[in-house]
């Protein structure tokens, strides 16, 4: 029965056995129980790796499978008026929204009406996470304050992130909340902004190019900053592109902000620092006189009296407070040729023209031209002509707005510069804390004033403020009825209101354009509690057209003061 051994032929076919060594069954055991145990000890090994050497890491990974971290974004700090009206806050980012991130919304209210002061936001970029210098820091995904109030403001205006704890199962569905970590809200930012005063303003120029400023004279606070075209700050919110794109592309330039970033020429209202100035350097007195004589030559050229260009009249023998009541050209020309370019600029630098206000804003310094300015500049020299533009507010001058409406508080509180202040003052009486107090007598600012009374009195420039009344809140009468029966009856009280203007017209160096209309007042004259300028792009005459809307916005705010 037993087999045959191996065996093989040769080449002379002869066959050769050979015994060759077989593997037992012993064998095949040996082996099996050595590889059983090569593995066994294999997986002792990883065991101890895993549990002991390992295995508070693991446990770690294993609980942060188990547990997920959702952040919850805080509510921006809310924005609200003078009065208490909120103007911008967040909705509370919904806790039970199953998402990586809860996220909180902001809601502007009276959007167009307040963009140029308020601004708007957007994702933060690399450079923002770069210098970023707030004790909040950003996060992926967050969004910043790109300008106005909401870039000023954007440290104080964020939160901190809150956090909730839940666990979750092998397929990432939420069990249950284990803890929750509230944010804390951003703080509450009360600007000096007066809510319903900008609807107004802003209501008025709607449509228009235009803006409007008014400021309390004794602390230089912020009651309006209105700006048309404007734009609405919801869309960059909301991430509009295509709107927000559109916004960026009009001709309207919806996103400049005429206040502060504009530039014109002031025209009549740069004569109030004409005449402070030669009041002060003693060119002039109350006395000295210029007769109007229509016109006024300087070489070839000849440089008129609005007066005499529009009604071919003239205003007579001219002292410095009619100059200022009539806005007369040519007592300026005069003037400005007495005080010379250099002083000019010395006092228009004086009162704060050719540099930043520093409301916070971007802001534009605008230009107060010289000759050593022209002559590197434009490469020509300085004639008389130059100076005679340069007295009445034309030529190189450029202004902006803000700087106009700081010019006429310092007419409306003795003398002081008031540096621009967005948030309200706490403290009621407070007065001149952010101001310096200028280099000008006090007879020199009576003078002026009493021409910017009679500016807007009968003979003036300022015509729409002649007689200028408002009808406050009833008041009570008693009177006898037919029967002799003693009965009160309440009827409205008119009260008279003074106020101190300069209206100006200026050349916009546009083909076939109308001037720039300017006007500038404050009021009432004896305790001035407003400061208020106004000026529209291309729109004409200051008294016809700027005017108006300013009697429009004060007789509203003594209205609803009264």
């Amino acid at each position: 029965m037993n087999k045959l051994p191996y065996f093989s032929r040769g080449e002379s076919r002869q066959i050769h056995f050979e015994e060759r060594k077989r593997f037992s069954a012993q064998t095949f055991l040996y082996l099996y129980i050595c590889l059983l145990v090569i593995l066994f000890f294999g997986l002792i090994l990883r065991l101890f790796q895993l549990t002991i050497v390992k295995g508070s890491y693991y446990r770690q990974l294993s609980e942060q499978n188990r547990i997920r971290e959702i952040l919850i974004e805080p509510k921006r700090g809310k924005i609200i008026d003078r009065k208490g009206l909120t103007i911008a806050e967040n909705k509370e980012a919904d806790i039970d929204e199953k998402t990586e991130r809860l996220t909180s919304s902001r809601i502007y209210n009276e959007a167009e009406a307040i963009a140029h002061i308020l601004g708007y936001r957007q994702k933060a970029d690399k450079n923002d996470f770069k210098d970023g210098a707030c004790v909040n820091k950003l996060k992926t995904g967050d969004k910043i304050g790109k300008k106005g109030v909401e870039k000023l403001f954007d440290c104080q205006l964020r939160g901190k992130y809150g956090k909730k704890l839940i666990e979750v199962d092998a397929k990432g569905s939420n069990l249950r909340t284990l803890s929750l970590f509230p944010p804390v809200d951003g703080e509450t930012i009360q600007l000096a902004l007066d809510l319903e005063l900008q609807n107004i303003a802003y209501g008025l120029i709607k449509d228009k190019k235009a803006t409007i400023i008014a400021t309390k004279p004794q602390t230089g606070e912020v009651l309006i900053l209105a700006s048309s075209p404007s734009f609405n700050p919801q869309d960059f919110e909301d991430e509009n592109a295509n709107t927000t794109a559109l916004y960026l592309k009009s001709k309207e330039k919806p996103m400049f902000n005429r206040a502060t970033e504009g530039t014109y020429a002031p025209g009549s209202v740069f004569k109030l620092i004409l005449a402070a100035g030669a009041l002060e350097e003693k060119k002039i007195d109350e006395k000295f006189t210029v007769e109007d004589t229509g016109i006024l030559k300087a070489g070839p050229l000849e440089f008129g009296n609005w007066y005499f260009l529009q009604y071919g009249k003239t205003d007579g023998t001219v002292d410095i407070v009619k100059a200022l009541r009539r806005s007369n050209d040519i007592f300026f020309y005069k003037i400005g040729d007495l005080l010379t370019p250099t002083k000019i600029k010395k006092w228009a630098e004086i009162f704060g023209y050719g540099a930043k206000t520093n409301i916070g804003f971007e802001e534009a310094e605008g230009l107060v031209p010289s000759a050593f300015w022209k002559k590197e500049v434009i490469k020509d020299r300085w004639y008389l002509g130059d100076t005679y533009n340069l007295s009445i507010g034309q030529g190189y001058l450029l202004v902006t707005p803000l700087q106009v409406n700081q010019v006429t508080s310092v007419f409306a509180n003795d003398g002081n510069l008031c540096k621009p202040q967005l948030l309200k003052y706490q403290i009621s009486d407070i007065k001149y804390q952010n101001c310096k107090k200028l280099p000008i007598s006090q007879k020199t600012l009576d003078l002026v004033r009493q021409g910017m009374k009679e500016a807007c009195t009968s003979g003036g420039t300022g015509w729409p403020f002649f007689q200028f009344s408002v009808t406050s809140s009833q008041s009570s009468v008693n009177t006898k009825s037919s029967d002799s029966k003693l009965t009160t009856e309440n009827r409205p009280l008119t009260t008279d209101i003074r106020v101190g203007c300069k209206t100006g017209t200026a050349e916009s160096h546009g083909k076939d354009t109308l001037p720039h209309a300017w006007f500038t007042v404050f009021a009432p004259f004896d305790k001035p509690e407003i400061a208020l300028t106004v000026l529209l792009e291309e729109a004409g005459q200051g008294s016809d057209v700027a005017a108006p809307i300013a009697k429009e916005i004060l007789k509203i705010y003594f209205e609803r003061k009264e």
